[in-house]
């Protein structure tokens, strides 16, 4: 009684193994239209054959079986364009292409009555022991039937007749998967089997339409070897792994690659992404990366869109496996690769908090990179705006304990961040820091929006406290628009006081008087006390300005304050009560109120 082949033991399989493997996004399904769309617009042109190459990598397209496949079986796909891709998969591509493929680009030549090349893509087909199948024949007859081609139609149907596609390979393989599907394996279905010629294309058959059950398909590996009938080669070794490249059957992949590796054989681009898939969507992720490594210990490398795609998958989720993160970047950069502001860019949009922000960071800086001044603003500003205070320090530290400085731009975002968040007082620290490290002259914008947003809680007498001490001790100089913001909010929230002493402040900062607030609330809600200290403190000298109180009485009668202001008039020197303009002013807007109460009174 025959018994099935044996397996052989799993051999440690190291991280980088020497195999070439041809760029490819492991991301995109390369049956996507986008990808159809860019390939039939690529060979709608005549080049030459370096040139499609060039095109189809500036398009970060790579063309194997699955998508010349798609590519054929499109409706909108022309015959040239067919033509000018199969011939060059055909000639230049590593890609092997199935009975399937020729059979689809028989019937575009066909349909297109391009027969002299139909016939000779027939012969082809014979030499490669590939049939002709029953959908061709009957797609192909009706056009041949239609253009009167009666020698050809005749032609065709002695082919079908002659039973040579009961012999194609397509038929013998169904014979065989069906012995290995159906029946017990025994003496009888070795002998049936012993009969058939192996090629690598059929033991590749067979294999994939095993595929279904991957340990049928690989005790069907095993034997037609082991039983002396073929001695596998890249293709066929090629299909078993992606037949094996699933869940559940890892190790028995991992066996197999092994061995193909140490043949010396190849893993196409077409079973790499077949695999990388699968492995991803089962989340995989230890098989993915140890794949990745396979890959990029090859002469042609992934993209660089493979590399941020699985740094992006490994780094979702509440414990990122940072080990495997590291081992990625160590595949890429010991590949010749050099990581980017734009390659960390892209793995931190896929963090929905920025809590392992810092050790992605550290990781890709083990790696090379050299972090560029605009990532590093942005970095800030998540790290603080997300409440994420330590980690925003620990990232303050680490750039400076680099030897390297904060530029300006992080400053600022470290403040936008923090006062997004609530924290205040980790905003106001920033701000001293910043003063510290860049000098008072830098902070001036920066300290704006916190006074702002100490306004926007009530707390706008902090914010004074804070702005105070900073110009005296640190030397800041606010901007002109701070000053006035915060001298608004003072005086609507009652600081009367803190508001005057503000206005000192500017004064000694060479800043005008800022005066129109205080005239508010002195007229509404003030009293002659008030105008009084707001005329003191708005000059060296013994009195101000005639102007200042002329703009002070106006202020009451626009306010309908006639009694205040003669109160506060009979507190002024006596050049102010005998000032012409002002006697002229009282005297109008007195004729004015007689005017209104007579008119009242008559009413």
């Amino acid at each position: 009684m025959a018994t099935p082949p044996s397996q052989i033991p799993r051999q440690h399989f190291p991280p980088f193994l020497s195999t070439h493997y041809i760029p490819s996004s492991a991301a995109v399904a390369h049956k996507d239209s986008d990808q159809i769309a860019v390939v039939t617009d690529v060979f709608a042109k005549s080049l030459k054959i370096d040139e499609y190459k060039q095109e189809l990598e500036s398009n970060n397209v790579v063309v194997n079986h699955d998508l010349v496949l798609s590519v054929l079986q499109s409706p909108n796909t022309d015959v040239g364009v067919a033509r000018r891709l199969f011939d060059w998969v055909s000639e230049v591509s590593n890609e092997k292409l199935s009975s399937k493929c020729y059979n689809y680009m028989l019937g575009i030549l066909g349909e297109n009555g391009l027969v002299k090349e139909f016939w000779e893509l027939v012969g082809v087909m014979k030499s490669k022991g590939y049939g002709v199948n029953r959908g061709t024949v009957v797609r192909v007859s009706k056009k041949f039937e239609k253009d009167g081609l009666k020698g050809d139609l005749g032609k065709l149907e002695e082919l079908f007749a002659s039973g040579s596609t009961d012999n194609s390979f397509e038929k013998v393989c169904m014979r065989v998967s069906k012995a290995f599907e159906k029946n017990v394996w025994g003496d009888d279905v070795e002998k049936e089997l012993m009969g058939v010629s192996y090629s690598n294309n059929l033991v590749a058959m067979v294999v994939e339409k095993l595929g279904l059950d991957p340990n049928k398909s690989l005790v069907f590996f095993r034997w037609v070897e082991e039983s002396g009938l073929f001695k596998h080669d890249e293709w066929t070794y090629d299909m078993m792994a992606r037949v094996l490249g699933r869940e559940g059957y890892t190790d028995k992949f991992w066996r197999v690659v092994d061995e193909m590796r140490g043949a010396g054989y190849q893993m196409t681009s077409e079973t790499y992404i077949h695999v990388f898939n699968q492995f991803m969507k089962k989340k995989l992720m230890q098989d993915a990366v140890m794949l990745y490594e396979f890959a990029m210990g090859g002469v042609n490398k992934p993209s660089v869109q493979d590399c941020t795609f699985l740094l992006r998958k490994i780094i979702v989720g509440d414990n990122p496996d940072m080990e495997l993160f590291k081992r990625v970047v160590k595949a890429f950069t010991e590949s010749g690769n050099v990581l980017t502001s734009s390659n960390l860019n892209t793995v931190l949009k896929s963090l929905t908090s920025f809590k392992d922000c810092t050790k992605i960071l550290n990781a890709m800086e083990e790696g090379g990179l050299s972090l560029s001044d605009n990532l590093q603003s942005k970095i800030a500003f998540r790290l603080s705006s997300e409440g994420e205070k330590d980690e925003a320090l620990e990232f303050i530290d680490r750039i400076e304990a680099s030897g390297s400085d904060l530029n300006y731009q992080t400053w600022v975002s470290l403040v936008e961040g923090h006062y997004v968040a609530g924290h205040l007082d980790k905003a106001s620290d920033c701000i001293r820091k910043m003063i510290e490290k860049e000098g008072p002259l830098s902070a001036g914008y920066p300290f704006g929006l916190l006074v702002t947003a100490y306004c926007s809680k009530n707390r706008s007498k902090d914010a004074f406290g804070l702005l105070a001490a900073l110009v005296v001790d640190k030397q800041l100089k606010p901007q002109h628009t701070t000053y006035k913001a915060l001298t608004r909010k003072l005086l609507v929230q009652g600081h009367f006081k803190e508001a005057l002493n503000l206005l000192g402040l500017m004064k000694t900062q060479g800043f005008p008087p800022f005066l129109d607030p205080f005239l508010e609330y002195i007229s509404k809600t003030g009293t002659v006390d008030d105008a009084i200290m707001l005329l003191k403190s708005m000059t060296v000298k013994r009195f101000p300005a005639k102007a200042v109180y002329l703009h002070l009485f106006e202020a009451y009668f626009k306010a309908g304050k006639h009694d205040e202001a003669q109160n506060f008039l009979s507190q002024c020197p006596r050049f102010i009560r005998n000032n012409a303009d002002v006697l002229n002013l009282f005297y109008s807007k007195q004729t004015s109120k007689e005017t209104v109460a007579e008119c009242a009174t008559t009413a």
